[in-house]
């Protein structure tokens, strides 16, 4: 069977804050941890070694496919500031309208920094995201 990499470990947030070399990425993940543990209600631990995850919830595929994953979370990349929120949520179009400045993927928002986002929208985000999740999966760890 498939082995999920990104596990949630006992590492330590701050730590892992800390390590970031770009001050400006560093000060950006301290208001990002705030927002998001405020707006999720959730403490901060890290998902394997680079992420930092809010929540969690199991999943299960139809191919037989499981495991767990955080409600939401981010990661203080080298290029860009990733901002995971659930898959296949296609109500969150609308609220990226009037995000700001991001690109996106499947389940990735990026941005290059938190003034380039309105930090209202993002925490709309988190609170939609989690909701999305938690219905689409109502039993969560």
């Amino acid at each position: 069977m498939h082995e999920h990499k990104t596990k949630e470990t006992d590492a330590d947030v701050i730590r892992f804050i800390e390590s970031v070399d770009n001050p400006k990425k560093r000060q950006d993940a301290y208001i990002l941890l705030r927002l998001f543990e405020q707006t999720s209600s959730f403490p901060a631990t890290m998902w394997g070694s680079g992420i930092i995850g809010f929540g969690s919830y199991h999943y299960a595929y139809k191919t037989g496919h499981e495991g767990d994953a955080p409600l939401v979370g981010f990661s203080p990349r080298k290029a860009k500031i990733s901002l995971y929120f659930a898959t296949g949520d296609d109500a969150r179009g609308p609220l990226l309208e009037k995000f700001g400045k991001h690109t996106s993927g499947k389940a990735c928002v990026y941005i290059n920094k938190t003034e380039d986002v309105d930090l209202d929208v993002l925490q709309q985000l988190i609170r939609q995201s989690i909701d999305f999740l938690q219905e689409l999966y109502p039993d969560k760890k």
